[in-house]
Parts: structure tokens; C-alpha cells; sequence
């Protein structure tokens, strides 16, 4: 089995082609440009220097948020137009289940976190030591919210993410279970990730077509947030 990530939720723009067991390739960059100047040529550049012929792939494992609204969009985008000139199906990748997927072999929990501001995230729990299990999907919840619930989960925990740089010293005073960092190699979203956990997703059915998929946000737009104000005031 072959499979095309596509990672795009935050600032990181990622393509891998895994086959089998085997991670084929991996562009990842995280640096100052937009996705929309980096997915297509890195995928026309993977494409060149592994000789891969699109056609072959068996799905499209896109990172379908939460996170950037831009970014998932251009991930989204590109993910339904190579489905749908390919006709090949997606399989929607929760963003933070990929980035939690990383972490394997370990006792505890894993809690995937992304900066949403203010003092918020989006958030996912998870565990990894034997089997891949979700134990809290993604939602958007504030800082001392999520320290709540790890304390009553009441297990060590592995922070990851962007949102581990931003709130992590914070979580560590306000949970009273053991808190810890994943290192930064494991601490970002990678489209091998999303591919990887992809194609457990695809063994077990969980796959769409390209008209179908639509990226989860898990909160509105600013615009949209800003608009509903001014009518509260109108």
C-alpha cells in the first residue's frame, strides 16, 4: 500500500510517501513561507526524485485540522484536487492524533497541543504504549480547563506541539501530575506521521472521497467572530 500525506495545519508544510512500512520520502519546511509556495513544488519534487507515478498511490492522508485556517484550506485544496484528478479517496487525519502518533512506547498520556492564543488550545489526549488510543478527540479549551482534566486524569503526561512551547511551563505549575516535553524532533506535525496513521485509518475504513472531505476548524473564523460581534451591537 502506498500513501501521500499532506501536512499544512500550522506553520509547518510537510509531504511524505510511505509504502508499506517504508517512509519513501519526507519534505518538511518550516520557514517563513506560505504553503501555498511550498505543498505543489515539494510534491512535484518528491515525485521527480523518487520517480513516483501519482497514479500508483492508494489514497491521499490529508492533516484535517485542527489548526490554521489558511493552512488547512491550501492543504485541503490540494489534497481534493490530486483526489479528484487521481480519483483516489482521502483519509482525514485528525492534525494532533498524527502529531500524538509519534510518541510511542511509553506509559502515561499524551497530550497534543497547538497555540490557539489567549491562553488557548486546541488540545487532543492521548495513549501510545502499545496500541494507538484517543482518550480526549480535539476540542479548543483554555489552559487551566485542560490542567483540570490531566489532574483528574491523574497520569504522568507528555506535552507536544507548539502549543507545549507556548503554554508548557504553565501547565507544569497548574498540573499536579508529572509533566514533561517531547523534544522538538517529535514536537511538530509531519506529514510521515500523518501518513502513517493514515494508512491505520485506511485499514480500518476510514476513508472519504475527495468531494466529501472538509477540514475541521473546531472554532469560527476572526472575521466570522468579528462580524457576529458587530451585529450583537447593530
Amino acid at each position: 500500500m502506498k500513501i501521500l500525506g499532506i501536512e499544512s495545519a500550522a506553520m509547518t508544510a510537510s509531504v511524505a510517501v510511505l509504502e508499506d512500512d517504508h517512509l519513501t520520502a519526507e519534505y518538511t519546511i518550516d520557514y517563513k513561507k506560505t504553503h501555498s509556495q511550498t505543498l505543489l513544488p515539494m510534491i512535484a519534487e518528491i515525485k521527480e526524485m523518487i520517480q513516483l507515478d501519482l497514479e500508483s498511490i492508494d489514497a491521499i492522508a490529508v492533516s484535517g485540522g485542527p489548526g490554521s485556517f489558511t493552512g488547512l484550506r491550501i492543504g485541503s485544496t490540494t489534497a481534493k484536487g490530486l483526489g479528484l484528478a487521481l480519483n483516489k479517496n482521502l483519509i482525514h487525519v485528525p492534525t494532533l492524533d498524527a502529531m500524538a502518533y509519534q510518541i510511542f512506547g511509553t506509559k502515561g498520556l499524551i497530550c497534543a497541543l497547538m497555540d490557539a492564543r489567549k491562553e488557548n488550545v486546541f488540545a487532543g489526549i492521548y495513549r501510545n504504549e502499545q496500541e494507538f488510543q484517543v482518550v480526549k478527540a480535539s476540542c479548543h479549551i483554555s489552559i487551566s480547563e485542560l490542567a483540570e482534566v490531566l489532574n483528574q486524569l491523574g497520569e504522568s503526561v507528555i506535552l507536544t506541539g507548539d502549543g507545549a512551547d507556548a503554554y508548557g511551563k504553565q501547565l507544569e505549575a497548574l498540573c499536579t501530575v508529572p509533566v514533561r516535553r517531547a523534544p522538538s524532533f517529535a514536537g511538530r506535525a509531519r506529514a510521515a506521521a500523518v501518513a502513517a496513521l493514515g494508512m491505520v485509518y485506511y485499514s480500518e475504513g476510514r476513508i472519504e472521497t475527495a468531494a466529501e472531505h472538509v477540514p475541521d476548524y473546531l472554532r469560527v473564523s476572526q472575521a466570522e467572530r468579528q462580524l457576529a460581534e458587530m451585529q450583537e451591537k447593530s
